[in-house]
């Protein structure tokens, strides 16, 4: 098969930010006053991970069981998280050559992400996204706010990249996102970057690193 785009999720695939999140959940519920246990944090790191703003408040919400609304949830938990992006952020080990590495082999190139506005426009700003991507960087404002595992995302990134998505390849880190990607009907190789391969059980292939994708492979 000739793929034609390679579209990537951004937190957690090319962007090392997944201790942001973990910090702002952790310190989003300690500010309730519940005991966090190591046992409690590691279940609903688990249950959250990948997921858009409103639904892992959600789950947070009903596994802690505070009367706070999910609303009000969502807006502490992004001052918190917005925060800590600001500094904290970093590329993924490996992913600005193998990205150039892919623009090499003419395929064009996306972003199809849970993160809300606020945190896509840090992240755009911090790393110049915009070089990589140029205008092809959608979130789940740009599909109505729904978010993985639903395939919307990947559906609307391909569309604008104007390539079927039989001919893509999604690269996820988290179960969501792998589950979304292959909604989506596309090729998804799952990044263990959390060191969870049974998270990514779902993907086509699953790698440790960038290094250990083999395009040549994947393109014959």
């Amino acid at each position: 098969m000739k793929y034609e785009a390679l579209i990537f999720d951004m937190d957690g695939t090319i962007i090392d930010s997944d201790h942001i999140w973990v910090n702002a959940t952790k310190n989003l519920i300690i500010s309730k006053g519940v005991d966090l246990t190591p046992e409690l944090e590691k279940e609903i790191n688990r249950l959250t991970r990948g997921l858009a703003l409103h639904k892992s408040c959600k789950i947070i919400k009903d596994i802690i069981k505070i009367e706070d609304s999910v609303e009000d949830l969502i807006k502490e938990k992004t001052t918190i998280a917005t925060n800590l992006y600001r500094d904290g952020i970093k590329f993924i080990q490996g992913f600005i050559e193998f990205h150039q590495k892919v623009l090499k082999h003419n395929l064009k190139t996306g972003i199809a992400t849970n993160a809300d506005d606020t945190t896509l426009k840090i992240t755009r700003e911090k790393l110049n996204l915009d070089s990589f991507f140029g205008v092809h960087i959608y979130n789940i404002s740009h599909v109505n706010n729904v978010c993985k595992p639903d395939p919307a995302i990947y559906l609307h990134t391909a569309q604008k990249l104007e390539a079927k998505p039989e001919f893509c390849i999604a690269i996820e880190d988290s179960a969501h996102g792998v589950k979304a990607a292959k909604g989506a009907g596309m090729y998804c190789i799952g990044i263990n970057t959390a060191g969870s391969k049974e998270a990514l059980a779902e993907s086509d292939i699953i790698v440790d690193t960038y290094t250990e994708i083999d395009l040549e492979k994947l393109l014959a």
